[in-house]
């Protein structure tokens, strides 16, 4: 079960010159959860998490951290190392690992740059610690541009991984996987959470992952929040219907063919 809050977003509007690419947008993150943000292309799922994580700045609005302890932090405008350091850590949706650094190498920087200060033999070891979980460890010591799209996906988890983070900003991290290649990374993602005690929020294209996965789902629509609540309720929204879906008794079916992994 979700806990306390970890993050809150209030109202947060970001522009690019006319683009309005986020529009008042607000919601909450609680402890635990696995939170799905869907949408189409340009409907500013990416730029949510590049106002989170520090890329950009608001015009207007605000993003509020909840430590551990439960201290309230506004980390609206933070630059992106600042806010790495309180236990955010995020994969990107294109894969670009280092590619003449080893494996581990690669991952060894996300553990520089987490809450802790770390020696290089310190970050090695949490390094290879995130590497053994994403099943990484044979190939810690080859160079990354050897490794294939989905290594290259467990790598980039495990950069992130290497961080120790509290709460994991995940940019279709299933993209370009095969079927077979989404059940094992969802299982993945499963221990994360289980295991590890991290809080998920995920972007995805990947309806059955999310259905599947996610506790609850944000639905983002040119810009603005167009629905929020279980799965199983934003799918049966009406504007979610009309969005995306068609006929509400093909969307429900829709829904429940995907719970079941139709």
């Amino acid at each position: 079960m979700a806990g306390g809050l970890v993050l809150r977003v209030e109202g947060v509007t970001k522009r690019f010159g006319g683009l309005v690419a986020l529009n008042n947008v607000s919601f909450e993150v609680r402890e635990g959860e696995i939170l799905g943000i869907i949408g189409p292309n340009g409907a500013g799922k990416t730029t949510l998490f590049n106002v989170i994580n520090g890329v950009y700045k608001p015009e207007e609005g605000r993003v509020v951290y909840y430590t551990s302890d439960g201290r309230e932090v506004d980390i609206t405008g933070w630059r992106p190392h600042r806010v790495a350091r309180l236990g955010i850590a995020r994969t990107h949706q294109v894969v670009k690992p280092f590619p003449d650094l080893t494996v581990l190498e690669n991952a060894m920087i996300g553990a520089l740059f987490g809450p802790k200060s770390l020696s290089e033999s310190e970050a090695a070891r949490e390094a290879m610690e995130a590497l053994e979980f994403v099943g990484l460890s044979d190939k810690a010591h080859l160079p990354a541009k050897v490794l294939n799209v989905q290594e290259k996906k467990r790598l980039e988890l495990a950069r992130a991984l290497a961080a120790k983070p509290r709460l994991l900003l995940l940019d279709e991290v299933l993209a370009g996987l095969t079927p077979a290649e989404v059940e094992r990374m969802l299982k993945l993602l499963e221990k994360v959470r289980r295991e590890w005690g991290v809080t998920i929020m995920m972007i995805e294209h990947v309806m059955h992952a999310v259905m599947n996965i996610a506790d609850r789902v944000i639905v983002l629509h040119f810009g603005r929040k167009l629905a929020e609540g279980t799965p199983e309720e934003v799918a049966a929204n009406p504007e979610v219907i009309t969005a995306y879906l068609g006929d509400p008794e093909v969307a429900l079916k829709f829904v429940k063919r995907l719970k079941h992994g139709g």
